[in-house]
């Protein structure tokens, strides 16, 4: 389990275009990640 101040795993997803992001990539800026169940997605 993570704690605050804890660097985060590192991990990859595809963004809404369907690109590749890595967090690597990401280091050094702020980001921020929303999840949501996709059984509460449309569709």
């Amino acid at each position: 389990m993570l704690q605050v101040g804890d660097p985060a795993p590192e991990f990859e997803a595809k963004s809404h275009t369907g690109a590749t992001v890595r967090l690597r990539d990401l280091r050094g800026k702020k980001i921020v990640l929303w999840f949501y169940p996709k059984a509460d997605t449309p569709g």
